[in-house]
């Protein structure tokens, strides 16, 4: 069974569904939802960023006008640990203890009449601290240190000797700072409680994971909570995890019997749903004279909370990115009294290809090497941890077709001989991997009498397109317009979903859609096949095919009938059928399951007397495999870029090294990168379908990010001969 193998559904650059919702404000993010009687909370955050609350001072907000309760840990309701996820483990519970684990945390929960009072009540909160020193340099002889927590850790050869015998050799560290996701949309939660029935609107990329969640922590049955996201304000990863601000929601809402809304502030933003974790990163290269990867030798530390865990090993991309046959990968994560981190765009990706490709432009310029030469002669189109071919990799083709848009070759190759007036001009490049990520999917689809279909799952859609991409994915294979194909998602008595993160979902889901409705087109080929009045009477399912809304023998488009034609002639008003998809086994394939490749070239300008840095071009080459729509895969490659430039060159979440409190905690005192900063980008699509899976995708939701940190940091190299290895790079390391 199949569908016309003309595909111009997918692929093509169809404008978003749900653009008009959009672009007319009638789109609901979780901050625009209200039930009648709603009451509001506000949370109370500790000033101290280790120690533990010796006395809780309520009375005042208590009396304050329209309060309706204060929860702290001296009168909260104790409930169960939620379960541990793909990411690890939960986020601890909140109000359970006196005990104070960084700056910042929730020690109480007002909840009032309107936000104004709850606010108003949460500043008359005080407490009495026993304070003690808290942990907060990365490098603090004292902290805590997990070696290897995610079994990651990688040793082929022998990375020390063969460094030793090297004909070229290179140290360096590099250091990567803690940043803060900030997304337009403030974290916001409803919680409605109907009986032990609990209805939830939250800020979420995995509305299945909050369901199981909160079920687990109330101790209810899953079937009894539901989780609608039909909207997210941007998430970039602070959206994977139950925060402890949605259970103090829930928990205030069924203390009172009625529903509460929070909404966080911006400044509650920073250390209430995660960051990016800082990181300290020692890498050493062995080469020969010729370019030759010998050794390389990758090891890094990150920070991470007191309590929870975090999955960001730096290092582990580094095992499997070139050919080399000696390469150690070490990654160890220390415990200091800061805010949970968490998944930011690219997790670890991003830190480790900075420190990768950073030192192989150095080792590109000791050698006197074009660093693009450097990388193509250590290409490897197998896996070298397990000789495994890549089920999909088109990384030569990035380098060719990114240095040709670029004009890489124009390049003078020696720092500070390309000017303009007084602006130093750079190129650099590096290298882009976003290694594979997929769960469990499930996806259901329905086609009703009119010939119209429905296909849903308890996805989201963070801004990547899902809505629409489901949709021509669908409309495809079922043989309909596009225009009476609608996907659902958003809401957790949906089919199961994974998460919309990892650069994962896109595949999976896909599978899973393009699954259901294969199954369903077999459910209507099984219908009419034992129909007397069926012109596809007898005919095997596997010899149809469906086209502009009718099923077909295959070839034979006279001989059919529309959907709606079968469904009238059985008495039915629609016919439902579901799909799944499960991750490919790289054993059983024979293949290494491969991620999304690219090549990024930049151009940057370096005012000569006062450092400052602006990004005047980027040229992003992308092998992304199968494109299912052009303009949402573009736009996810631009957005990646837009981060990478704010992590290069502005975002620094700066802590008080004596209190732990984060200094910077607004959009007027964080700096992100803006319509200003934004320079000429260039996307290009390169490659084939991925041989993995039957959709042929791979994620793009990161990769666009990977790239950039290094290639602006070996831009910055070349226009101004100054080796940066510290992130952010800022006019003052340039002066």
């Amino acid at each position: 069974m199949s569908t016309v193998e003309s595909r111009p559904l997918v692929g093509a650059g169809i404008n978003r569904v749900d653009g008009p919702r959009k672009v007319t404000g009638t789109a609901p993010y979780p901050m625009d939802f209200s039930v009648p009687g709603q009451a509001y909370g506000a949370v109370v955050q500790s000033t101290v960023a280790a120690g533990r609350i010796v006395r809780m001072h309520t009375g005042a907000a208590e009396q304050s006008p329209g309060v309706l309760s204060v929860l702290t840990h001296e009168n909260a309701p104790e409930v169960a640990t939620g379960p541990a996820t793909v990411l690890g483990e939960p986020t601890p519970s909140p109000l359970r203890s006196d005990r104070i684990l960084h700056h910042g945390q929730h020690i109480a929960f007002v909840v009032a009449e309107t936000p104004e009072q709850a606010a108003a009540a949460a500043r008359l909160v005080r407490a009495d601290y026993e304070a003690s020193e808290p942990l907060l340099d990365l490098q603090d002889p004292r902290a805590e240190q997990l070696a290897d927590p995610w079994g990651t850790d990688h040793s082929r050869g022998d990375a020390a000797a063969a460094l030793r015998r090297a004909e070229v050799t290179l140290r360096a560290t590099y250091t990567t700072a803690d940043n803060t996701h900030n997304p337009l949309g403030l974290f916001a939660t409803l919680a409605v409680w109907e009986g032990d029935t609990l209805t939830v609107h939250d800020t979420s990329q995995w509305p299945s994971m909050v369901r199981t969640t909160l079920a687990t922590v109330f101790g209810i049955p899953e079937s009894s909570v539901r989780v609608l996201v039909p909207y997210v304000g941007g998430g970039f990863g602070a959206a994977l995890r139950v925060w402890p601000h949605v259970i103090l929601t829930a928990m205030a809402a069924r203390m009172l019997n009625r529903p509460v809304k929070l909404v966080l502030t911006r400044p509650q933003m920073f250390t209430s749903v995660g960051h990016r974790p800082s990181g300290v990163q020692w890498l050493a290269v062995g080469a020969t004279r010729d370019g030759e990867l010998i050794a390389l030798d990758h090891r890094s530390l990150s920070s991470l909370s007191m309590e929870g865990s975090d999955y960001e090993p730096f290092a582990s991309g580094t095992a499997f990115a070139y050919q080399c046959p000696h390469v150690t990968t070490r990654d160890r994560q220390a415990r200091l009294n800061i805010a949970l981190p968490t998944s930011m765009r690219a997790p670890a990706a991003a830190q480790g290809n900075f420190a990768l490709e950073s030192a192989l432009d150095e080792l590109a310029w000791t050698l006197r090497m074009d660093p693009l030469e450097l990388r193509s002669r250590n290409h490897t189109d197998v896996d070298p941890r397990n000789g495994l071919p890549w089920s999909g990799k088109a990384l030569l083709e990035c380098y060719e077709a990114g240095a040709r848009r670029f004009g890489w070759s124009d390049r003078n190759p020696e720092p500070r001989s390309m000017r303009e007036g007084n602006w130093l001009i750079g190129y650099g490049m590096a290298s882009a991997l976003f290694p594979y990520f997929a769960q469990p999917c499930t996806a259901q689809a329905t086609i009703h009498s009119d010939g119209s279909a429905l296909v849903r799952s308890a996805a989201t859609d963070i801004g990547t397109g899902t809505y629409t991409v489901m949709a021509q994915l669908a409309a495809e294979e079922l043989g309909l317009p596009l225009d009476v194909v609608r996907f659902d998602l958003g809401d957790s008595d949906m089919p199961h979903s994974m998460m919309a993160g990892g650069s994962g979902l896109t595949g999976a889901l896909g599978n899973a859609v393009h699954n259901a409705c294969r199954q369903l087109m077999r459910s209507f080929a099984g219908l009419a096949r034992g129909d007397t009045d069926s012109p596809l009477r007898g005919a095997s399912p596997d010899d149809v095919e469906s086209t502009g809304g009718r099923l077909h023998l295959a070839g034979r488009p006279d001989r059919g009938e529309p959907y709606a034609d079968i469904l009238a002639r059985h008495g039915l008003s629609e016919l439902t059928a579901n799909g799944n998809s499960t991750p490919p086994s790289a054993t059983e394939l024979g293949m290494s399951l491969a991620g999304a490749y690219g090549a990024t070239f930049a151009e940057v300008r370096v005012d000569a007397d006062l450092g400052l840095v602006r990004v005047t071009r980027v040229v992003s080459a992308i092998d992304g495999g199968r494109i299912l729509n052009a303009k949402t895969a573009r736009s996810q490659i631009i957005g990646g870029i837009v981060g990478g430039i704010g992590m290069t060159l502005y975002e620094d979440t700066a802590t008080d090294p004596r209190t732990g409190r984060v200094t910077n905690a607004t959009l007027a005192d964080y700096l992100v990168a803006v319509n200003a900063d934004v320079p000429e980008l260039d996307v290009v699509f390169v490659g084939e379908p991925d041989h993995a899976t039957p959709t042929g995708t791979k994620g793009v939701g990161e990769v666009g990010l990977v790239g950039i940190a290094p290639a602006l940091a070996n831009a910055v190299h070349h226009a101004t001969g100054k080796r940066l290895r510290e992130l952010p790079i800022t006019p003052d390391d340039l002066l």
